[in-house]
């Protein structure tokens, strides 16, 4: 067997795999616990738009200071956010508070 069509069969069976995979492209939204109920609202509306056209969203609660010592008004704000979006969206995953940060990603219906 000749080495050129060898190589030239393996970019196609490489071009052909790479056709049929999909990636899964995921936006980010940031907020912090305090964050005031119009900028949560363009936020959720930005959120509704990534998740109609397919995205994945990821949620990502920062918090900064003393901020830490009220988590429950973050959870707060997590469960405010799934409950506007429930209708858009399906929770996928939600990770543990790591450091400073605790996330959660959603899916789209």
């Amino acid at each position: 067997m000749d080495f050129g069509k060898f190589k030239y069969e393996e970019k196609k069976k490489a071009q052909q795999s790479r056709k049929n995979h999909q990636v899964i492209k995921v936006k980010e939204l940031r907020m912090r616990p305090n964050i005031g109920d119009h900028d949560l609202e363009n936020k959720l509306k930005m959120g509704k738009k990534f998740l109609d056209a397919g995205y994945k969203l990821k949620i990502t609660l920062m918090y900064r200071g003393r901020e830490m010592s009220r988590q429950d008004l973050g959870q707060d704000l997590l469960t405010r956010v799934l409950s506007s979006l429930s209708e858009h969206a399906q929770m996928e995953k939600d990770s543990p508070l790591m450091g400073r940060k605790k996330s959660i990603i959603l899916a789209p219906k």
